[in-house]
């Protein structure tokens, strides 16, 4: 049975042409022209995939991704987002709120093709499911919180989807020296187009995450080679926090 791609796309010239090349590539494609549409189609059926449209009339597909994403039902659909909107900043937030890829207007119709094969692909990472703990930072997977013994108290730290995983990949992996390209293989996917300027800037957002409760430092760039998480560093909070 070949993969249903939903397609919420505003423009119906595009989403028809975006129908052709995925029935022309074995797909099945579903159209569909707002948020609201959409919501009703997926109450009756779940794609394989989603080809979603940022500047859509009324809900933007922003805030229509957030909604897939905190419910039990769609959040695990694979979502790439389809826009015009091309700033590094866009690029993080369509990231942060779910997306799986992002593909700029104007665009080749084969190359969105070559992604949607490219993240259909990808393996689920595995990494343990257990509490992980290092120096007073603890991270538990099932509860997806963080909590950092800071100035004697356990104090709550907020993070996003991706600064979460990327925290349990060092975590689970203390003292090694990861690459760019393997951070991107092992917290977004073996097919992943990801740049390794993602990886970047979502450190720096992790490092901005961990820096009020003295974790600033945990994660270390190792120049040439790529970033690890240091027991030093932690050790080092312990020792200026007693």
């Amino acid at each position: 049975m070949p993969a249903s791609v939903l397609i919420i796309e505003d423009e119906p010239s595009v989403s028809e042409l975006l129908s052709v090349n995925l029935q022309y590539a074995g797909y099945y494609p579903i159209q569909s022209h707002d948020a609201h549409s959409a919501t009703a189609l997926l109450a009756e059926v779940l794609p394989d995939l989603i080809v979603l449209d940022w500047m859509l009339p009324g809900t933007s597909g922003l805030v229509f991704l957030r909604r897939l994403r905190t419910n039990d039902r769609t959040k695990g659909i694979p979502v790439i987002m389809l826009t015009a909107r091309v700033d590094e900043d866009d690029l993080v937030n369509g990231l942060e709120a779910g997306a799986d890829d992002y593909v700029a207007k104007p665009f080749s119709p084969k190359e969105l093709i070559a992604r949607i094969k490219a993240v259909l692909r990808r393996q689920p990472v595995a990494l343990d499911s257990g509490a992980v703990s290092i120096s007073g930072l603890t991270l538990d997977p099932e509860t997806r919180r963080v909590h950092a013994h800071h100035n004697g108290s356990d104090v709550p730290v907020r993070l996003g989807p991706t600064e979460f995983k990327l925290l349990h990949f060092f975590m689970s992996r203390p003292e090694r020296v990861h690459s760019r390209s393997l951070v991107v293989e092992q917290v977004w996917g073996n097919h992943s187009i990801i740049g390794e300027r993602t990886v970047d800037v979502h450190i720096k957002r992790l490092r901005a995450a961990l820096k009020p409760v003295g974790y600033g430092g945990i994660i270390e760039t190792i120049r040439g080679s790529g970033y690890m998480l240091s027991r030093s560093q932690s050790a080092q909070h312990l020792g200026t926090a007693a």
